[in-house]
């Protein structure tokens, strides 16, 4: 696909930036293959935001991902695009390129917001919508040590490659086996809400969803 088509497709398959919602609910979220587990948090869902920055290269489009620093509190070493929480009054947008620039200092005037994707409910309270955002001039990248360990980039050809996702699986504290998407793109493994993320764009803009194979089925449910 060129990069005009897939600019095309990715306009006409997100959600408008300005249809965004402080209250909109999820359409996606850590428990899709986990039928009947709830979140380990109580309280309302916090909003939050991340931008999936889609870099225009000579070899074709690749997506800016990060590796969170290890002195981080939560989600230590874990790969994420950069996101976070919502300040008051703030649109997911705003929230989403604010946080690009704090985490790896991406000039917000360099990226064009194309759309939103299916927002993502995480097991630990927050609904995260993304911002994909379409990058022509090449960005000069710096990443926050407070915040960003690395700073990467992985084609999106095999992001949205099918055969490259996976599902695996952990054993939680109570003994139940929790399911998550993940995909490992050279030795950088990608897995959870991040995984859980592009799963949600590539079905967005290709559709072609597989069923849940048995096995993860009667685990899960």
């Amino acid at each position: 696909m060129s990069l005009t088509s897939l600019k095309a497709r990715l306009i006409e398959g997100l959600a408008p930036a300005d249809q965004w919602r402080a209250d909109g609910a999820a359409t996606r979220s850590d428990f899709d293959l986990n039928p009947g587990a709830s979140r380990w948090v109580e309280g309302p869902l916090k909003p939050a935001a991340v931008l999936i920055p889609v870099l225009v290269t000579r070899d074709g489009p690749s997506v800016i991902l990060t590796r969170r620093a290890d002195s981080l509190a939560r989600h230590t070493g874990q790969i994420a695009f950069p996101g976070g929480r919502l300040d008051a009054g703030e649109t997911a947008v705003q929230a989403a390129l604010r946080e690009a620039r704090e985490e790896v200092d991406l000039d917000p005037a360099l990226v064009q917001v194309l759309g939103l994707s299916d927002p993502y409910e995480t097991g630990t309270g927050y609904l995260v919508t993304p911002v994909v955002g379409w990058i022509e001039a090449e960005p000069a990248l710096v990443a926050s040590p407070d915040e960003v360990a690395e700073i990467f980039r992985t084609p999106w050809d095999f992001l949205m490659d099918p055969s490259n996702h996976s599902r695996d699986h952990l054993e939680a504290p109570d003994g139940a086996r929790r399911w998550y998407w993940s995909m490992t793109w050279q030795e950088r493994y990608i897995w959870g809400a991040t995984a859980g993320i592009i799963r949600g764009l590539r079905h967005r803009l290709y559709g072609e969803e597989d069923d849940l194979p048995a096995a993860v089925a009667e685990d899960a449910a």
